[in-house]
């Protein structure tokens, strides 16, 4: 299982997004994070919901949640999801 972290930025994120949005998106990393594997991200990126970054030096993701995306990187060694940021589409590439 993989531990979620948020990035301090993302507070700043979840001031733009109400109540029942930040839940939803909430339980839905925690549902990721718990039936997290490479199959499970394998089969997501074939859904479309799992998209890998292009022009990164690292590894980033982008998880499509409705409206919302959560930028997101793994850290192996210590089994984390670090989410980076939360945001909708039009805000994403500001």
């Amino acid at each position: 299982m993989y531990k979620i972290e948020f990035k301090s930025g993302v507070k700043k994120d979840f001031k733009n997004i109400d109540k029942f949005n930040i839940l939803f998106i909430k339980d839905s990393l925690k549902d990721f994070a718990n039936n997290f594997s490479n199959d499970y991200e394998i089969s997501l990126m074939q859904k479309g919901i799992v998209k890998k970054s292009k022009g990164q030096k690292e590894d980033i993701y982008r998880l499509k949640l409705r409206s919302y995306k959560v930028v997101y990187k793994k850290e192996n060694d210590l089994l984390i999801i670090l989410v980076l940021s939360v945001n909708t589409r039009e805000n994403s590439y500001k």
